[in-house]
């Protein structure tokens, strides 16, 4: 008993083999693998030109033709390629998962294929729900041709075919549209997928007697002039994407295998719009979505190109993600950037076009970049005090670079900096500080300092300490008012004379009110926490211009009402002015403040709090 049980641990199980529902697998490719049902048609083109490339392999006069017929929701696909034996038959096309590439002897032309899985006819179950193949191998010309006859239940049929039925090399596939999908298979249909697919493949592919290669590529056509190429690959943009170029920019890269081009966007687009680019795999197309072929700052431009050295995924509908596709992504950016130093350097009328539409990616460029940096210093644009220059001119004008963080406090401080012979540039815009920051690094010599609230305060004049004595009792009631905003006011002298008050914060201060804000909104447990919190950052200030004669007859007042009045509207002429973003209870000060000053225009001297009590005595009056 024991000798047995031993025997019988020791004995080999049998083997099994999978059993593939063939229906669930076709799902699976048609909802999950492949974006569409199109891509059917491209397999069978893959299939026909790498049938070619073998067979020119062993014979380079070879014919190399593709035919493709389609009525009737039925479609034949003739190639004059490498062909199958009846032995290749059962080793491939009944394997799934098997690629004919892997055959002996073909191994070395591998890298000339564009399949590199072996899904192979397979996905044409996606539309059809029957395939037959009948091939003939160009390597054993005097065995018969065999037929594969395949449905999408997973069952097939192999047979040897009288010489007659196909007596040149190659192979012919037929496929019988499925319910709901002879529309994949219509003529006009293959035709529009088989232009779209194969328009770049280097043999001759035709549907009917209508060409679908169109060779050479667009950008590797000879041109009578420059200005012939330029409308030539215009069209040819429109035609891809819809839009005419700003500008083209040539991409070869011989050492990834990449010639192609790239159509500048004549409109501004978001950075942080995904782009899409069209890539060919050794002339046949890859994918019209391919969104990481450049580095995330080239979003102004959109790509066409063809390569012989970047991996698909097994769908064949993107790039694979490698080593290799890093550094196509480097050699395609330093492309790019080199057509912007070009145009820098000769041709500065093109380079302004440009950088009116996409400042912005080049400005995210030279973050990362000194030497784009230092070759766009003279030509990026910034908002400053003196206008829109660039910050060479700047620099050149101010021995400081004064700047902003943020819009919001430009337009506090740039009218005051400006009237004090202080230059300011709007740091607030994407990408604007870091490159302000970044000038002294090619620029030596350069001082760049920040300019914030306390900063410009500095820079105003003191009133004369008797003067602001005087004043205390105005000063005393204004600040009073203002206090439940967050607000603190005082008194200074700066020109312009016009501006009779000015409104500054900083970010603490901005922070502090947001917190207060959040804490007076909230349940007793949050509140506690935000309370917590509270800072000792100053207050937003309102500054009153001693020298504006405005302020000087409202500091006249006695009256603590028509003084809080006054102050409310300074306050909310002051944030409007700065262009700042009003809470509810600012809207509900300056609705106040103009409802009071209202009242009193019209009641003489009388303070506005004392029209109501005058109007009921006169009412008693009348009775």
């Amino acid at each position: 008993m024991d000798s047995q049980t031993s025997q019988s641990s020791q004995a080999s199980p049998s083997p099994h083999t999978f059993q593939v529902d063939l229906r669930g697998l076709v799902d699976l490719l048609s909802h999950h693998l492949y974006s569409s049902p199109k891509v059917y048609l491209r397999e069978l083109l893959q299939n026909a030109v790498d049938a070619i490339t073998a067979r020119r392999a062993e014979e380079p006069d070879a014919p190399a033709r593709v035919r493709l017929f389609a009525s009737g929701g039925t479609l034949r696909v003739e190639d004059s390629g490498v062909g199958l034996s009846e032995a290749d038959v059962h080793s491939l096309l009944a394997t799934i998962g098997r690629s004919s590439k892997r055959a002996e002897g073909l191994q070395e032309a591998r890298s000339d294929f564009l399949g590199q899985f072996g899904i192979g006819l397979l996905a044409c179950f996606v539309v059809a729900e029957r395939i037959r193949v009948v091939s003939r191998s160009s390597r054993t010309p005097g065995e018969p041709p065999v037929e594969w006859t395949a449905r999408d239940d997973g069952s097939y049929t192999v047979r040897t075919l009288p010489h007659d039925e196909r007596p040149e090399p190659g192979t012919t596939v037929h496929l019988v549209a499925r319910a709901g999908s002879g529309e994949w298979l219509a003529e006009e249909r293959v035709l529009q997928l088989a232009r779209d697919f194969g328009s770049l493949l280097p043999y001759d592919v035709r549907v009917g007697d209508e060409a679908v290669t169109d060779l050479p590529a667009p950008w590797d056509r000879p041109y009578p002039s420059p200005a012939n190429r330029r409308v030539a690959l215009a069209r040819h943009c429109h035609r891809q994407f819809g839009f005419t170029p700003l500008d083209t920019i040539e991409l070869d890269v011989p050492l990834a295998g990449i010639r192609g081009v790239a159509y500048v966007l004549p409109a501004a687009v978001s950075p942080a719009q995904r782009a899409s680019h069209r890539v060919h795999l050794k002339g046949m197309l890859l994918t019209e979505r391919a969104e990481q072929l450049l580095p995330d700052w080239a979003f102004f431009v959109r790509c066409v190109l063809d390569t012989d050295s970047l991996r698909p995924t097994a769908s064949r509908e993107s790039l694979y993600e490698d080593e290799t596709l890093a550094a196509v992504r480097e050699a395609l950016g330093e492309r790019i950037r080199s057509w912007l130093t070009g145009l820098a350097a000769g041709d500065p009328e093109r380079l302004s076009a440009f950088l009116a539409v996409h400042h912005l990616g080049v400005k995210s460029l030279a973050r990362h970049d000194t030497e784009m940096l230092r070759t766009m210093l003279p030509w990026l644009p910034f908002e400053t005090t003196d206008g829109r220059l660039s910050l060479e001119e700047f620099a050149q004008r101010h021995p400081v670079v004064h700047f902003t963080r943020t819009v919001e406090e430009y337009r506090q401080v740039a009218p005051i900096a400006s009237a004090q012979g202080v230059g300011v540039i709007n740091g607030g815009y994407t990408y604007d500080s870091e490159l302000i920051e970044a000038l002294p690094s090619v620029r030596p010599g350069t001082v760049v300092a920040e300019l914030d609230a306390d900063t410009v305060t500095a820079h105003l004049d003191s009133v004369d300490p008797a003067e602001e004595l005087a004043l205390a009792g105005f000063l005393a009631a204004a600040r009073a008012k203002l206090a439940p905003l967050g607000c603190d006011v005082v008194l200074r002298a700066f020109h312009p004379l016009s501006v009779p008050a000015l409104h500054l914060d900083d970010r603490a201060a901005r922070h502090e009110q947001a917190r207060a804000e959040a804490e007076a909104q909230a349940d007793d447990l949050w509140a506690g926490i935000l309370g917590s919190l509270r800072g000792s950052a100053p207050r937003a200030r309102l500054v009153l211009n001693h020298l504006n004669p405005l302020i000087r007859r409202i500091s006249s007042l006695r009256e603590p009402e028509l003084i809080g009045t006054a102050a409310e509207s300074l306050y909310g002429q002051a944030l409007l002015m700065a262009q700042r973003p009003l809470r509810p209870a600012d809207s509900a000060l300056l609705n106040r403040a103009f409802i009071g000053l209202l009242e009193w225009a019209t009641h003489g001297d009388a303070a506005p709090g004392d029209t109501a009590q005058g109007e009921a005595a006169h009412g008693e009056d009348d009775h």
